[in-house]
Formats: structure tokens, C-alpha cells, sequence
């Protein structure tokens, strides 16, 4: 044993002095972060980090090369004669010195734009050669805050997870991964498994800033920052939405001239990048690239600025410019969060003539190898391409004694202790008791967000109580509820339990089990929410939803099938009864008369179903074409192709009630896709379409209903609701299809006309039918502008619609809120 042990140190001590290290710094003795170091003819090495401190591992003595390469300044070629490790070198770089001598300047084209439209010529070319490669990938996570407020919206936020000092100021995130990548042009194939995943004071280690996740790949039209896609400068419609400058030329190491480009926006408001690009000659490749965003340009409030900076190096063997080295800053403010931002990657041991096989590649993109998240600071230190800080270092050793105190009993329970307190307010605005060591919760849902008015209860309370418990990481957990609903006017108590289970978060298992005696409204999906039915009640006398009462037994469940398909299935016993108005009451219009509670006729105080009980039971599946998913440690998550629909299937029926003429059976279907189409902006539709097997005058609520909309306000659902609808004037227990059709030009048209463009607006334009049985068709045409609103907040739309049914038409406008759309 002890032989074994003498043998590992030295293996240990061998590994960590076969390397050479130093520091890189400009002609101010300043340090460069993120200095791009590696030996000649290789695209294996390493980075500085934000100290400007390197270390190239390598086990071969003698001469060799070092390169340094930094964008914006001169690479340094180093040749050393190694006789022992560990070796330093420390240098110092000079800023390019970018001139115009080497260019013929046109009279008739601007140079710029030839460089650009080569580039484009050449991009079919040039990604063929990197056509499928694998490579070792290493990235970096580190978000700073400066000032932290104390309370945000009246809430403590605490010393978010121990990183801030005493002027609330430090590192809130740091993160490391260590993955192994596959990538393949056609078919389009990417495979990421992550070997190490490190999070500064967390357990499970899962960091986000994974392969996928920053491939900001310059040479495909669309860009993905932030959830937005933004247009490429070398794009095949890049001349729409850029300008172009010659700033300059230099040549690199190798001799080859490398072009310095400025992006010009054409309007600022544009989803395109400003900086600079560089291009090298002859090659028509991308040699680097030195760009910005801001938030304004990405609808995205909380970033003030993106800066996204790549560094590509020279593979002689196979003539291709591969990314190295990638950087991405971003300054965020929000509600008094002042935060700095950067994720690194470094991109090393390229291989582009790999021996994909047929197993290569499968519908899993993501995955973690056994014990990724559980690394020891020894592996890391061997692991790690990228040196830490003395900052990092720090806290990462603050934050693993935090995590190893804040884990115990004692801890949990002291801060249980302070945020359990019972206050006067509770009973109000809610309360939750936890006991964190044992990761359960009891919750009280207090009484300001559960007050609501209808006309059958008037106002009407419904405090809610539930039990939740946590059994592990992995998604198994369970809690129990009741919910004790009051009707101030019909002086009723409706009490509902229920019981959740979920086993895992892979497959998702999930069991709902719930009963009682509830008020709800005929279409199940609530066209209509209780607090616009309340405002439209209490404000404008309109009572809008419709409601019956039905005493219920309910049981749910629903699992994956496979990542792509999922399946849901419901059982329901009820006992319906219908319900009348019992009040007339509302702030204003106390002289007019509210509308009866039969959806059917509004005039008519008649019942519209006779009182019965009855089972109902539904099975469906939802499939998502295409799709493929991650694997994380604790759990699975699909991923959607927006080059395929996912289409649901199913099947209702209703039985059990001892008259047949109130039984049916409905087949149903739903088709929906949303997609980018090159720069004309996102195209959306969503198809419905069912059929009762028999037309029978069955109870009311069991009707197709079509999401119809009567307020003056864009409904939640926008694709797949109808706009002008009437409630339930279209409800059907015939066939049905029903077409939604949407398209947001995201800028394309208005950014064209000049003033215009200064307003970022985005034209959306919608068509939607519906055809039912007996019925003519229904339809609605509409034309609003989005993106509404003063610098990054815009979060308004405004719709002019018009409905034609019959021959009759009818305008109206209608206004809506899309926060983070």
C-alpha cells in the first residue's frame, strides 16, 4: 500500500510541474485576461485568467514555440529551450498596429463590402472543413455585484450565499465545466458530455454554462443571445441590416493578411451587433471578432450591455480556422441589482477527422458522466485549463465552508427560527412554516390573493392550507392540500382536498388526486380568470363566466412515455348542479341588470342542464417530432425542434350516469409549431380539430368550447384563443376544427420606413377560423404592433381585430401585456 501511495504522489507531482506558466501583461505592466497561449502547429493550450496568469501543461522538453494570441494586439511567437519544470515565462504584449497601406481602396466598392460578400461566398467552404470534429471544451462562470440592496420589493435577500462583503459587494456565482464535445455539420449534430461541473457553494454542482449554451456561431444567419436571434454580420442578408468600414489590415504569425472590419448598424434598434470583425485574406475565414449588444437591441430590460469577443487560431494539417477562445461580458441592472458578468470558453484538442459511427450521435445532447458534479479540489487542479484567482480561490474556499455549516441542523433550524414568525399580517398576505433540515413546509395562502366576486357566490374567499415534502433531489416529493371555499351571497362552504406524488424527474411520473364540492366555469380551461371576470363585474356590471357546482372525485396521472412523447390520462366522477345569480351588486351601474348564468342564453334564468352525476374519463398523448433531450444528474428535460410541429391526440368519454343520451365519445386533435423563417421574423399556427361520435344533447359543459374572448384585453393565450369571440356562442357537440395562424415580423417592415424605425415597434399580423357542424365558418383577421413601449422596457401590444360571422362584422381593439416575451 505504501508503495501505491509513493507511486500516485509522484505521478501527482510529475502532473502538475510538467507545465509552463507566467504572466501576460500589455506595455503598462496591466494584466491581459483571457490571452489565448498554446505551442505552435497545435490547437491544444490554454488561456490567462483575469490576472493575466497562464499555465500550458506539457511534458516535452527542449526547444519549443509558444504563442501568445490576443485580439487588438500583436501574437507573440516564443521560443524557449526547456530543461526542467516547471518553466516560466512571462511576456508582454504590444497592441496591433492596424494601417490602410495594404488596401487599394475602390472608388466604385466599398472595400469592406467585398470583404463581407467573399466571406459569404466562402462560408459553404469554409464549415465544410470543420464539417464534424470532437474538441475538449472548458468554460467559466463568474457574476460580481457591487452595492447589493438589502430588500428587494420588501423581501431580505440575505448575503446571497455568503459571497458579499461588508459593503454588500463580491462574487455571487462562479462555476466550472469540463466537457467533451461532438459536433457534425450534416445532418446537424451536436453531443456534449460533461466530465467535471462545479458551482461555488452548491452540492449538486450543475453549472449552466455548457457547450450548447454559448456556441455562438457567427457563421450561421441567426444568432441565439439571451433567448433572441440575432442577425449574423456575415449572414446572406447581412447588407439589410449592416454597414461596413475597413478600418485597417495587419498580418498575423503566420504571415496571412488579416482584415479589421467595423459593424455599422443601419438602425439601431436592429437585433444585429456593433464592434468589429476580422477577416483574414484570401482565406475569407473569421479570424476574431470584437462585438456588442445591449439590452434595448434584445428586448431584455435587466441587460444594460452584451460583449461577445472570439478568438480563432490556424490548423495547418487541415487549412481551418477553429475557435479557441471565447468571452462573454455583460453588465445587468435591475431592481437595484447592479451586476458584472463574465463567461469564458476555451475550445482545445480538436480532432476533424473523427470516426463518427451510427451510435455517435442519438436524441440525448447532453449528458454527465457518473460523478461529474462530485470532483475533489485535486481533480480540479489537474483538470482545470485555466488557472484560478486568488479571488476565486478565496471563494471558493469561503463558500465550501459556508455550505458545509449551512447544511447543518442547528443552521437550518436558527434560520427556520426567524422566517417562521407569525406576524399580524400573515393571516393576510400568507404564511409558510419550513423546517429546512427536514425539507417539508406547511403553507397558508392567506386571504388578499384568494378574494374574488362572481354572481352565483358574490364575493367569495377561498383560503388554501397544504403539506409539502421533499424526499430527495431527484424530483420525488409529495404534499397534500384543502381549500375551504365561501360564497358571502349564497352562504355556501365548498371544501376540496387533494394529494400530489411525483416519483423522479426523468420519465416525470406524476399522480394528482383530488375531491370536493367546487364552483367552476363550463369551459374547464377558464376563458375567462377570476380576476378579470371580478374587475368586469364589480367595474362594468358584464359577468362574463358562466358557472356550475359539481361535487367530485378526481384522479390525474401522466408520465413520459420517452422524451418525445408523453402521455395523460384523467378519471372523474361529479355530480353537477346547475347554479343561478344570487346577487345583483357592483360598484357602478347599480340600476342595470347583470345577465343570467345560462351561457346559452344570457336572458334566460332556465337551467341549462338538468342535475346529474356521471363518470368522465380521458387519455391523450402529446408527441413532440424531432425533439431530443439533456440528462442532468437529478433530472431530464426535452428539447423541442422548431423545424417540427408536436401534435396531441386523445379520446373523452363520458358514461356511467344511467341516461345514455347524456353519454359521448369525442376523438381529438392539436397541431402547433412555431418557428424562425430567416429574417422575415416568427411564424406560429396551432390547429385544433374533433368529432363526436354521435351529436346528442348531452349536458352543456361537456360541449367543445373554443377559447373565446370578450374583454378588452388580449387573452393569455394568444395563439390559440380566438380574439372577438363570443363566450360559448360557438360551443359545439358536433365536429369542429378551428385554424390560428400568427406571424411577428420582429422589425422586418417598420425598421425599413424612416422615423419609424426609430420606434422598434413589431408588426404582427393573425388570421383564425372556426368550422363546426351546421355552423358557417367564423373568422377573424388581425394587424397589431408589439415591442411597445421606452428603451428596454417594452412590454405593450395593441390589436385592431375584425370578427366576421354570418356576413356580420365587427371591429374592435384590444390591448395587452407580453413582460419578458
Amino acid at each position: 500500500m505504501k508503495n501505491y501511495t509513493t507511486l500516485l504522489c509522484l505521478f501527482l507531482t510529475t502532473s502538475i510541474l510538467a507545465q509552463i506558466k507566467g504572466r501576460v501583461t500589455n506595455k503598462k505592466n496591466e494584466p491581459l485576461p483571457y490571452v489565448s497561449v498554446y505551442l505552435e502547429n497545435s490547437l491544444s493550450g490554454t488561456t490567462t485568467n483575469d490576472n493575466g496568469i497562464y499555465i500550458l501543461e506539457t511534458k516535452k522538453t527542449g526547444k519549443q514555440t509558444v504563442v501568445f494570441q490576443f485580439l487588438g494586439f500583436k501574437t507573440l511567437k516564443k521560443e524557449v529551450d526547456i530543461t526542467s519544470f516547471p518553466f516560466e515565462l512571462n511576456v508582454q504584449l504590444n497592441e496591433e498596429e492596424v494601417q490602410l497601406d495594404e488596401v487599394t481602396i475602390s472608388s466604385t466598392e466599398n472595400p469592406a463590402n467585398t470583404i463581407i460578400r467573399n466571406v459569404i461566398a466562402s462560408k459553404e467552404q469554409n464549415t465544410n472543413k470543420s464539417g464534424k470534429y470532437t474538441a475538449d471544451f472548458y468554460s467559466r462562470g463568474l457574476f460580481k455585484i457591487k452595492n447589493a440592496p438589502e430588500k428587494i420589493l420588501g423581501q431580505t435577500i440575505g448575503d446571497l450565499g455568503g459571497g458579499l462583503d461588508s459593503t454588500r459587494s463580491g462574487i455571487i456565482y462562479l462555476s466550472e465545466t469540463v466537457s467533451k464535445i461532438w459536433a457534425q455539420k450534416r445532418p446537424k449534430n451536436f453531443r456534449e458530455v460533461i466530465v467535471a461541473s462545479k458551482v461555488s457553494g452548491r452540492d449538486n454542482g450543475i453549472s449552466f454554462n455548457q457547450a450548447a449554451d454559448v456556441n455562438f456561431n457567427l457563421y450561421n444567419n441567426l444568432v441565439p443571445v439571451a433567448e433572441v436571434n440575432v442577425f449574423s454580420p456575415i449572414s446572406d442578408y447581412t447588407f439589410s441590416y449592416y454597414r461596413f468600414k475597413l478600418v485597417g489590415t495587419f498580418y498575423d504569425k503566420n504571415g496571412k493578411l488579416i482584415n479589421k472590419i467595423q459593424l455599422i448598424p443601419r438602425r439601431e434598434n436592429d437585433r444585429v451587433f456593433g464592434g468589429f470583425i476580422y477577416v483574414v485574406e484570401d482565406d475569407w475565414a473569421i479570424y476574431g471578432a470584437d462585438l456588442t449588444i445591449t439590452g434595448e437591441q434584445i428586448n431584455n430590460p435587466a441587460i444594460d450591455v452584451l460583449h461577445i469577443k472570439q478568438n480563432y487560431n490556424y490548423e495547418p494539417t487541415s487549412k481551418i480556422w477553429a475557435l479557441i477562445l471565447q468571452t462573454i461580458d455583460f453588465k445587468v441592472g435591475f431592481l437595484g441589482f447592479n451586476v458584472n458578468g463574465r463567461f469564458s470558453a476555451s475550445y482545445s484538442n480538436y480532432n476533424f477527422q473523427p470516426a463518427f459511427t451510427e451510435d455517435t450521435f442519438g436524441k440525448e445532447i447532453l449528458s454527465f458522466e457518473e460523478n461529474a458534479t462530485k470532483k475533489d479540489s485535486v481533480y480540479w487542479n489537474e483538470l482545470r485549463s485555466v488557472p484560478l484567482t486568488l479571488e476565486e480561490k478565496r471563494d471558493y474556499v469561503i463558500k465550501d465552508s459556508i455550505k458545509v455549516i449551512r447544511k447543518s441542523k442547528t443552521y437550518l433550524d436558527s434560520i427556520d427560527k426567524k422566517n417562521n414568525k407569525f406576524t399580524l399580517l400573515s393571516p393576510i398576505l400568507g404564511y409558510t412554516y419550513r423546517n429546512s433540515y427536514e425539507k417539508s413546509s406547511f403553507n397558508f395562502g392567506g386571504f388578499i390573493d384568494n378574494v374574488n366576486f362572481n354572481t352565483v357566490q358574490g364575493y367569495n374567499i377561498t383560503p388554501s392550507f397544504s403539506y409539502s415534502k421533499r424526499v430527495n433531489g431527484k424530483g420525488n416529493r409529495w404534499s397534500v392540500g384543502a381549500d375551504l371555499a365561501y360564497g358571502f351571497s349564497d352562504k355556501r362552504v365548498r371544501p376540496t382536498v387533494s394529494f400530489y406524488k411525483s416519483w423522479n424527474n426523468f420519465n416525470k411520473p406524476r399522480l394528482y388526486i383530488s375531491g370536493g364540492n367546487e364552483v367552476v366555469q363550463f369551459d374547464r380551461r377558464n376563458p375567462i380568470s377570476n380576476f378579470m371576470n371580478t374587475a368586469y363585474s364589480l367595474l362594468g356590471k358584464k359577468n362574463y363566466a358562466k358557472y356550475f357546482e359539481k361535487t367530485f372525485a378526481n384522479i390525474r396521472f401522466s408520465q413520459e412515455i420517452s422524451p418525445s412523447i408523453h402521455l395523460y390520462s384523467d378519471l372523474e366522477y361529479a355530480d353537477r348542479k346547475p347554479l343561478t345569480n344570487t346577487t345583483d351588486y357592483s360598484f357602478f351601474n347599480r340600476d342595470a341588470t347583470y345577465q343570467t348564468n345560462n351561457p346559452i342564453d344570457p336572458t334566460s334564468n332556465a337551467a341549462v342542464f338538468n342535475p346529474h352525476d356521471i363518470f368522465k374519463a380521458q387519455v391523450a398523448t402529446t408527441i413532440n417530432f424531432g425533439s431530443k433531450y439533456i440528462s442532468y444528474p437529478n433530472s431530464r428535460f426535452t428539447v423541442t425542434n422548431d423545424a417540427y410541429p408536436s401534435l396531441t391526440l386523445g379520446y373523452r368519454k363520458t358514461f356511467g350516469s344511467g341516461d345514455s343520451q347524456l353519454h359521448s365519445d369525442l376523438f381529438f386533435s392539436r397541431l402547433q409549431q412555431n418557428t424562425t423563417i430567416a429574417n422575415l421574423g416568427t411564424f406560429e399556427y396551432l390547429t385544433r380539430a374533433g368529432i363526436f361520435l354521435k351529436q346528442k344533447n348531452i349536458p352543456f359543459m361537456d360541449f367543445y368550447h373554443p377559447l373565446a374572448n370578450q374583454i378588452d384585453f388580449l387573452p393569455s393565450n394568444r395563439l390559440g384563443s380566438f380574439y372577438a369571440m363570443p363566450y360559448y356562442q360557438f360551443s359545439t357537440n358536433d365536429r369542429y376544427a378551428e385554424v390560428h395562424l400568427q406571424h411577428n415580423f420582429e422589425g422586418f417592415l417598420l425598421n425599413k420606413i424612416p422615423l419609424l424605425n426609430k420606434l422598434n415597434f413589431h408588426t404582427v399580423i393573425g388570421t383564425k377560423a372556426y368550422f363546426s357542424g351546421g355552423r358557417k365558418p367564423y373568422t377573424e383577421y388581425s394587424i397589431g404592433l408589439d415591442n411597445i413601449g421606452w428603451g428596454k422596457w417594452r412590454f405593450l401590444r395593441v390589436d385592431f381585430v375584425r370578427s366576421n360571422f354570418n356576413g356580420n362584422q365587427e371591429n374592435s381593439v384590444l390591448f395587452g401585456i407580453s413582460l419578458f416575451d
